[in-house]
């Protein structure tokens, strides 16, 4: 089979300086208002006292917006620790400067994950017997003391030891050399609820751990139970530490709660525009003709799809915003591209900046619109955001939809 001729690279063809950050800003990007994310911190910190320390949750990239620069703006908001998923997530925070302590929230099983820990002094969370067996094995043998979490089951059926047999788990790895039992901790599974009775039996039963343990409770203990909508709404849940997510971003965890405390979100993702066109009444338009025209309108694509984590779902329910302005996407929203209906926006430019997410001006779009819209929530929004969308810090000089630069 013939194949496509190629044309030659040119060797006497010199590239062009381009600025710093041509490339990052010339199709799509998220910026990231770290300033936004340590004021959160720091209201957060003055809701919980000075006697309860905050482990900041930046799993997931930072819920989107990066870890390492969300944990340090965190930091610089008053945080004390850091909660992650994976052991690759505490691992890269220690190669990007974090020397706070690292909690990973997710289930350890291998001897040479245990190894990790000791060697970046990051802390595993304990759930079963056979865990603990392993990581006593590994610091034994090294002549090390890993500290651990363990974390109690009290009504997620998820991860976590079932809290009846908490007091035993802990009580048994009290007596394994090597292991210290630093934390004790487990999830709400309906803190952001209307309804309080299922957090306050998840409190009973994490109580009744604590009390079953009596004297030989060990010392020091670091017991933590909350998360964002508990820390926010109960201080009778904060204990010793609570581990805060979605409001460190700017985000009430319910719209019940919106309002409780002044939250700034940290995102807005920004895309340009890269045509525009006019087309006469009823063309169809993107993929499949779902949508026609019903004037002759004046059309403009937008460089990004689903394939940068704006759903698919959303499809002619979403809009984009440019200079304060609503203008309605239309069509379906495809990999890299969206187009949107610009006949009412003469201004509207090629190369404009609109606003896909988050403040322009005095007009917003929030994740929790997007969840609605698409019958999920807003952490599911905030982490849906691809890798090919870099990451830039907010200008807050220049106005919304200004450049950005390079975080």
């Amino acid at each position: 089979m013939p194949t496509a001729p190629t044309a030659p690279l040119r060797s006497d063809i010199q590239p062009e300086a381009m600025p710093v950050g041509f490339l990052q800003d010339s199709r799509a990007w998220i910026e990231v208002d770290e300033g936004a994310i340590t004021r959160n911190t720091r209201l957060l910190r003055q809701r919980i006292g000075p006697n309860v320390k905050l482990m900041a949750v930046v799993k997931a990239n930072g819920y989107g917006h990066g870890d390492g620069a969300t944990a340090k703006a965190a930091r610089a908001g008053g945080a004390d620790a850091f909660a992650v998923a994976s052991l690759a997530e505490a691992v890269g925070l220690r190669h990007q400067g974090l020397q706070e302590p690292i909690l990973v929230l997710g289930h350890l099983s291998r001897s040479d994950e245990v190894h990790a820990c000791l060697r970046w002094h990051v802390l595993p969370t304990v759930s079963t017997m056979d865990q603990a067996r392993l990581f006593h094995t590994v610091a034994s043998r090294l002549g090390a003391c890993l500290p651990v979490h363990v974390n109690l089951d009290t009504g997620m059926a998820r991860l976590g030891v079932p809290w009846q047999e908490g007091a035993a788990l802990i009580q048994a790895i009290l007596r394994l050399d090597g292991l210290q039992v630093e934390g004790v901790y487990s999830h709400l599974a309906a803190a952001d609820a209307v309804d309080p009775s299922l957090t306050k039996q998840q409190q009973q039963r994490f109580d009744r751990v604590l009390a079953a343990l009596a004297n030989g409770q060990p010392a020091g203990l670091c017991r933590h139970l909350a998360n964002s909508a508990a820390t926010i709404t109960d201080s009778g849940l904060h204990y010793d530490m609570v581990r805060v997510g979605l409001a460190l971003y700017g985000h009430a965890p319910a719209e019940h709660l919106e309002g409780i405390l002044p939250l700034q979100p940290a995102m807005a993702v920004r895309a340009r525009v890269t045509i525009l066109k006019t087309v006469p009444a009823g063309t169809g338009i993107s993929y499949d003709h779902r949508y026609h025209t019903k004037r002759p309108s004046r059309l403009a694509v937008v460089a990004i799809g689903y394939a940068d984590g704006v759903p698919r779902l959303l499809s002619s329910r979403m809009g984009v915003l440019h200079q304060g302005q609503w203008l309605p996407q239309v069509g379906s929203i495809t990999m890299d591209q969206l187009v949107i209906d610009a006949t009412d926006h003469p201004r509207l430019h090629t190369g404009a900046v609109v606003t896909v997410l988050g403040n322009d001006e005095t007009a917003s779009i929030s994740p929790r619109q997007w969840g609605q819209a698409c019958g999920t929530i807003p952490w599911d929004i905030l982490c849906g955001f691809s890798s090919r969308l870099p990451r830039l810090q907010a200008v807050h000089s220049a106005p919304h939809g200004g450049q950005p630069t390079i975080s």
